[in-house]
């Protein structure tokens, strides 16, 4: 071990003595870290023997490995020392990520309800509930289309609270399952292109190009995706009409308009990605684009923005001569959705239970919404809030001044993780932060303002 602190000194020294600042020990740790010079599982001498060995104060390496510990970094465990943590492996580029939980103190991705608001104790209930009912002959291999309970269920639902016509639905594991069945039925049909919302989601270019199609980008601006700057090339394209991602406009009801004429002219497809229309503060949300014409748009929809990501369950309603295919095609990837979790969400839908959770956890991110806008509005003014109005995000429009993927670089180097704007554009876009809120308590949302204003401010 102490041929391993040696060495641990002839790394460190240099930096240190050419830095002269007590933060230098922190970012020569911390660079050694992600280069893999430091391995995982490493032990580190205690603060005291470190800071002899480098010439500079106690207290300079404690606050050192504090932030790298807070990072997630280092592990310290009493008794045992401080190590580097286990799960970092291999130099920078071929790391594997470290849990969330673990690396960031913040973490303000976009896309993550609070998962704490899950509502544990009725969802055990209807299972209990679930399993007690079910004939016994559902439980063998399932309707690929999915359980008709919860498809009668959903259908009412959705037509109640999103004016859409669901009969020709199918279950599927989420909503990147949906369009990745999607993608698979539209290249059978002669689809090589969709068009794409930029900025946009970048996990969905990714899956569409996994899928056999090309995504090709379609500016958005404050009125939502711009149906004349629709290519030639495209006669399909992905949309969030309700609250665009991440910008968080709704599309105006003349370029809904607009986008539906092209779609006939051009006998062509509109897929709407209503992925978190249930969390609007100002007014009701618009119905959905698939009310207005079932036989050009196909809807998808999850519970992943309102209950939980891990239940895998989201919906695809498309026109009838999509429905076919994608019951073939479901049924030849994987046999179709566990009956269990479509019964029990069939039952909470029923029960009104989907209803109450919505309305408690709406009032919960409209206060922690307020807690960030607040925050912001004191400390960082001169940035400015974008897409308040619905959502679990907001994106924080930055001087034109500064470049957003450096500002995220800097506060990820202090454990703040917040996704640059630039990051989902292809096109090009003004400077921004696409701040997640929904899983942060105001409390901890005022924090990270306050610390997001030190740093980048």
């Amino acid at each position: 071990m102490p041929d391993n602190w040696t060495t641990l000194r002839e790394l460190l020294l240099p930096a240190v003595s050419a830095g002269g600042r007590g933060r230098t020990v922190e970012s020569a740790l911390r660079t050694a870290i992600r280069d893999g010079q430091l391995t995982p599982g490493l032990r580190l001498p205690s603060s005291r023997d470190l800071a002899a060995q480098l010439g500079v104060a106690r207290g300079t390496v404690t606050a050192a490995y504090g932030q790298l510990t807070a990072e997630g970094y280092l592990t310290a465990r009493r008794g045992s020392g401080t190590s580097v943590a286990a799960t970092l492996a291999g130099p920078a580029g071929t790391a594997g990520p470290l849990p969330a939980a673990t690396r960031w103190r913040y973490d303000l991705r976009p896309g993550l309800p609070a998962l704490s608001e899950f509502p544990r104790a009725e969802w055990l209930s209807m299972t209990r509930a679930a399993l007690a009912e079910l004939p016994d002959e559902t439980l063998g291999y399932p309707d690929p289309a999915g359980l008709p309970e919860l498809r009668t269920e959903l259908t009412a639902y959705l037509g109640r609270v999103r004016a859409v016509t669901a009969e020709n639905m199918v279950i599927t594991h989420g909503t990147a399952e949906g369009l990745a069945l999607l993608a698979a039925v539209l290249r059978a049909h002669g689809h090589t292109t969709l068009g794409v919302e930029d900025p946009g989601h970048p996990g969905q270019l990714d899956l569409l190009r996994e899928h056999g199609l090309t995504p090709v980008p379609v500016p958005v601006d404050h009125d939502g995706l711009v149906p004349s700057a629709l290519p030639a090339s495209v006669r399909a394209v992905l949309v969030t009409a309700a609250h665009q991602f991440p910008l968080g406009t709704v599309l105006h009801p003349s370029r809904r308009h607009a986008l539906l004429a092209w779609a006939r002219s051009r006998d062509g497809l509109i897929i709407e990605d209503d992925y978190d229309a249930e969390h609007r503060y100002d007014r009701p949300a618009l119905r959905a684009m698939q009310g207005m014409d079932p036989r050009r748009v196909v809807y998808l929809g999850s519970v992943s923005k309102t209950l939980a990501p891990a239940l895998r369950l989201g919906w695809l309603v498309q026109p009838p001569f999509l429905f076919d295919s994608t019951v073939r095609r479901k049924r030849l990837t994987d046999l179709g959705c566990s009956p269990l979790p479509q019964a029990a969400f069939a039952r909470l839908l029923r029960g009104g239970g989907y209803d109450r959770h919505l309305r408690r956890t709406r009032a919960s991110y409209r206060r922690r919404r307020d807690a960030l806008l607040s925050a912001a509005a004191e400390l960082l003014p001169s940035w400015q809030p974008i897409g308040v109005a619905a959502g679990l995000h907001v994106v924080l429009r930055l001087p034109d001044s500064l470049d957003d993927s450096v500002v995220s670089q800097r506060l990820a180097e202090h454990g703040i993780h917040v996704p640059a704007l630039s990051e989902y554009s292809r096109l090009g876009t003004y400077p921004g932060l696409v701040i997640g809120y929904a899983a942060t308590t105001p409390d901890r949302l005022r924090d990270a303002v306050r610390e997001i204003a030190a740093i980048a401010g």
